[in-house]
C-alpha cells in the first residue's frame, strides 16, 4: 500500500497575519495560534466564574483592547521571541512589530498596558521600563486617573492595576521566593511576592530585597 504524506510549510513569523485581538495584551495568529505579548499586562475584558469567563471590563481594558485592534487586526506582524517561546496555557510569548512600530513597548507608551517581566524573557525590559516610568509622569492611561492606594486598602482593588505604597515591616525569604510584608500578618495584609526567577535582576543592581526593602516606605 502506498502512503502519501502531506507535510504544510512552517509558519513564518517575520511576517504574520492577526486575524483576531482577544484584548490589550493577546492575538490569535492566522494559524489559530494565541501570542500574548511579553513584558506586560492589561486590564482584564473578563472575570472567570464558576469555570466561565463573563464580560466584566476593568478601567481601561476595553480602551487597551481596541488601541491594540486598531494597530493589528488584519495585518501581517513579524513576531521576535525570546528564550521562553510559550506559556503554560500554551500561548506564543512574543515581542511585536508592525514596520517601525514596536507593539509592546507601544501599550505602555500610551499607558495602556503595566509591565509584568517574566525572567527568562527579559530582552527589552530596559526599554520598558522607560515606557512605563514615561506613562507615569505624563498621567497618561490608567495611571491618569488613580491614587496612589495605601497597603491596608489594597485589598479593595484585588484583580486591578494599582499603585500601592507603604512601609515594609518584614521580609522572609523561602526557597521559592522572597517575600515583603506590608503588614504585621502575612496572611491578611498586602504581600509583595518576589520569585527566584527574578531575583538576578535585583543581584544585578547589588540589591538583596531582604535586607534592602526591610523597614522602608516603597
Amino acid at each position: 500500500m502506498l502512503a502519501v504524506f502531506s507535510c504544510s510549510k512552517p509558519l513564518d513569523y517575520s511576517s504574520v497575519k492577526v486575524i483576531e485581538v482577544i484584548d490589550g495584551d493577546t492575538i490569535r495568529l492566522e494559524n489559530g495560534k494565541l501570542l500574548r505579548y511579553i513584558g506586560l499586562d492589561t486590564p482584564e475584558l473578563r472575570d472567570k466564574k464558576n469555570g466561565n469567563f463573563v464580560f466584566n471590563p476593568q478601567p481601561y481594558s476595553q480602551e487597551a483592547a481596541q488601541y491594540n485592534r486598531g494597530l493589528v487586526e488584519g495585518k501581517n506582524i513579524r513576531v521576535e521571541f525570546d528564550l521562553v517561546q510559550m506559556d503554560k496555557y500554551k500561548r506564543l510569548l512574543g515581542y511585536c512589530f508592525l514596520g517601525d512600530i514596536f507593539i509592546n513597548a507601544k501599550l505602555l507608551e500610551e499607558g495602556l498596558a503595566a509591565l509584568y517581566t517574566c525572567p527568562p524573557n527579559v530582552k527589552y525590559s530596559q526599554l520598558f521600563v522607560k515606557n512605563q516610568r514615561e506613562a507615569r509622569q505624563n498621567k497618561k492611561g490608567i495611571w491618569s486617573g488613580h491614587e496612589v492606594v495605601s497597603a491596608d486598602k489594597a485589598y479593595q482593588y484585588i484583580g486591578q492595576i494599582r499603585c500601592v505604597r507603604g512601609r515594609v515591616l518584614a521580609t522572609y525569604q523561602s526557597k521559592k521566593c522572597v517575600y515583603l510584608n506590608f503588614g504585621s500578618n502575612y496572611k491578611e495584609d498586602f504581600t509583595v511576592v518576589i520569585f527566584n526567577d527574578a531575583l538576578e535582576q535585583f543581584r544585578t543592581k547589588g540589591i538583596d530585597p531582604c535586607t534592602f526593602y526591610k523597614d522602608k516606605l516603597i
